[in-house]
């Protein structure tokens, strides 16, 4: 039978999706369905793990279905996920010991003091690229093992297995035949160092996690087993891993040392390709692992923003300056500057490059001359600002002057912010026609591991261009208004009281 599409798990903090994508990269069906949020107390954040396999398994036969596939026509399935969720299960059984604890949960923040405290900080940025913090899953593994009676020393036993994300599902998937993940996963645990490329045994010893849980990390791009039959009716290779937003960036080919991708979420993430050069950084961004590739570590500086499209959200739900995000574009267009107004969106304090936890979000410059549209306008320029901020500090880092910009998520739909993106950067801002990258980089890395699509020139070809935004000539006017921006940011800094 006719291999015709790669399927891509696409499994996220609120929902799962599946998508099959044809030869040409583009989707032929996508099937989505949320799960459930669990808040046990403040601060803390779970998933059921459960849950997540069976929704995911249920959007998987909901595509299929959508165009009458059979097993037989999907070449392979690859799954891009979550990064920092971690899920410990029993070996025999299948089933989790514990939900899952969520990257967003903060209940190891103590834990990750404590390592500070022992001094480990210089250790863990020069070998897992990271900072200590409960985003990770290194702490939130060992605090399972700790909190779920019995479980340390089962673990010390052999009888559990942990991962994050994908290697539950690949776990499901297989029928419990393959524990793996990849290096982009692998990288984000606190555990892993990107150097060797192998789990850091000083780590495993500091946080207490017994190697024996651990997956085995395979590359990105690999088959790692079939599915059982049962699932899809034949088996299917499943043959590719990656963290979400390394996935976005295999999705838009930046495969070339210096290529950078930007996602306009709900928050945001860059990832500028490094290649093989580790590139710790003094400057605010993380170093992580893109992929690994025929045993090959290709390395990524990572700059993560916690406010990008959500800013449009606070618009509508908390000020009601607008009914739909559309209406930002037309009000922001019908003046022609902001009459000095900027819109910091430190909601929650500021991230990369910046990392101060008791900054919030402030308005400056208002006079009486300033109007809605001028509000409006401020707060969808913060979002290209924040950019500038990361592309800044991966360029002070590696030494590379950014000349394009790959875009994706939802709020690149707004020309706007992109041709003020282009005019900050002073690069170009391009976006593509379909913006499911993540999940359109797992079907990549999935199809090359099969044959489905040959080498990345082959993919290089379904990169398919929506539109392509210039910048303006006038640097001195972009670089003033960053300058204003730069100011802005000094009044929302340091503004919280400290605990």
């Amino acid at each position: 039978m006719k291999k015709t599409y790669v399927m891509a798990l696409d499994e996220g903090t609120s929902s799962a999706r599946a998508i099959l994508f044809d030869h040409a990269g583009d989707i032929a069906a996508l099937a989505q369905r949320e799960f459930r949020q669990i808040y046990p107390q403040p601060g803390w954040v779970e998933h059921d793990a459960v849950e997540i396999w069976n929704t995911q398994l249920a959007v998987a036969r909901e595509a299929m279905a959508q165009v009458g596939a059979s097993a037989g026509e999907i070449a392979a399935i690859g799954i891009t996920n979550q990064r920092e969720t971690c899920v410990v299960w029993d070996r025999k059984t299948g089933q989790p010991i514990h939900h899952a604890l969520v990257w967003q949960d903060r209940r190891t923040a103590g834990a990750c003091d404590a390592l500070k405290a022992r001094g480990l900080e210089t250790y863990v940025r020069q070998n897992t690229g990271l900072v200590i913090d409960a985003y990770f899953t290194g702490t939130k593994i060992a605090w399972i093992l700790d909190n779920v009676p019995g479980a340390r020393l089962r673990a010390e036993r052999g009888e559990l297995a942990a991962g994050t994300i994908d290697s539950w599902l690949i776990w499901n998937l297989t029928g419990g035949r393959a524990h793996v993940t990849d290096g982009s996963n692998a990288s984000r645990t606190l555990l892993f160092n990107i150097r060797t490329g192998t789990w850091d045994e000083r780590l495993l010893a500091e946080l207490r996690v017994p190697r024996a849980v651990l997956p085995e990390v395979r590359d990105s791009s690999e088959v790692y087993g079939a599915t059982d039959a049962e699932l899809f009716g034949a088996e299917i290779p499943v043959s590719a891993s990656v963290g979400d937003q390394q996935g976005a960036l295999f999705g838009q080919s930046c495969f070339v040392p210096g290529m950078v991708k930007a996602t306009y979420g709900t928050g945001g993430t860059l990832l500028m390709n490094t290649g093989s050069e580790f590139m710790p950084s003094s400057n605010g961004l993380l170093t992580t692992v893109a992929w690994r590739l025929g045993g090959k570590i290709d390395y990524a500086l990572e700059g993560t923003l916690f406010t990008v499209g959500s800013v449009v959200q606070w618009l509508r739900d908390e000020l009601k300056m607008i009914h739909h995000a559309a209406e930002t574009e037309v009000a922001a267009s019908l003046v022609p500057d902001t009459n000095g107004v900027y819109v910091v969106p430190a909601f929650t304090g500021l991230s990369a490059p910046w990392w101060d936890q008791y900054a919030r979000g402030t308005i400056v410059g208002i006079t009486r001359g300033a109007n809605r549209n001028h509000i409006i306008r401020a707060a969808l320029e913060s979002m290209a600002y924040q950019i500038r901020d990361v592309i800044d500090a991966m360029r002070k880092d590696s030494g590379i002057t950014v000349s394009e910009l790959k875009v994706d998520g939802g709020a690149v739909m707004n020309s706007f912010v992109l041709q003020f993106q282009a005019d900050q950067l002073g690069a170009r801002v391009l976006r593509p026609k379909i913006i499911d990258t993540t999940a359109r980089g797992a079907a990549f890395l999935a199809g090359l591991a099969v044959g489905f699509w040959k080498d990345k020139a082959d993919l290089q070809s379904a990169f398919a261009l929506d539109r392509e935004f210039h910048p303006s000539a006038d640097r001195a006017t972009a670089d003033r208004l960053y300058a204003g921006w730069s100011r802005a940011l000094d009044r929302a800094r340091d503004w919280a009281e400290h605990d």
